[in-house]
């Protein structure tokens, strides 16, 4: 009952629940950090329509969309001394056409067209940056948990990341589309937590962070185009 093997396992089996009951500890504490993400502009500025091969290992032309956007929000809020990282990014949505999902509302098409992940300070060695953006960031983040400065976006007439495509092929002169913008904390203990439907208790929801409606154009027509060039 007393031997080695035993005192070892008992030993192990406290520590374990010391370490369990401290990681709980730090996940709660999260709750009393107010966060208040906001979005003061999130638009698309530049919209075009294309009918190519959309990435290099398509093996068909197709529709596929350009987004251009302008984004400026607030989500410094969101770093606590239990942040790890935040990743964020912005989808297009629109309708399906005649299509409708099982409880009668409309299906939606999502795509994202950028995504970014931001570092808290205590993680900046796990950012994918070169040494003189890793040597501003680790300057700016000097004798910090928080950085203050993390979090708040500037992007003007910023190029997606990604192309649009549908599995239809076709996408030009679809109506009815937006921009909508995303949030995941990624703690370093804890669960990981989404931008929410209702506000929970200091936790308040990411308001305007849906852009107006918006009609993908037309494709260009070549022979059109060269018409317009010959009546000239």
């Amino acid at each position: 009952m007393y031997s080695s093997v035993v005192r070892l396992q008992n030993t192990f089996g406290y520590f374990t629940t010391v370490v369990f009951a401290v990681a709980a500890v730090i996940a709660f504490s999260d709750l009393f950090s107010p966060r208040t993400p906001s979005v003061g502009v999130l638009k698309a500025t530049n919209v075009q329509v294309v009918r190519g091969r959309p990435h290099y290992y398509s093996s068909k032309k197709e529709e596929y969309a350009i987004i251009k956007f302008s984004l400026d929000a607030d989500l410094s809020s969101l770093f606590t001394w239990n942040t790890k990282q935040l990743f964020v990014y912005v989808t297009a949505e629109w309708p399906s056409a005649g299509g409708s999902s099982g409880s009668g509302q409309n299906a939606t098409n999502q795509a994202v067209i950028w995504d970014s992940i931001i570092t808290a300070p205590s993680s900046d060695h796990l950012a994918n940056l070169g040494p003189v953006a890793m040597k501003k960031l680790r300057r700016s983040a000097e004798g910090k948990s928080i950085d203050p400065s993390r979090g708040k976006l500037t992007l003007k007439n910023q190029r997606p990341k990604y192309q649009i495509t549908h599995p239809s092929g076709k996408l030009a002169e679809q109506d009815d589309v937006v921009l909508r913008l995303h949030y995941n904390v990624q703690p370093w203990v804890g669960l990981l937590t989404w931008n929410q439907d209702v506000d929970l208790w200091n936790w308040k929801t990411l308001r305007n962070n849906l852009s107006k409606k918006f009609t993908l154009p037309a494709i260009k027509k070549k022979k059109a185009t060269e018409e317009k060039k010959a009546g000239k």
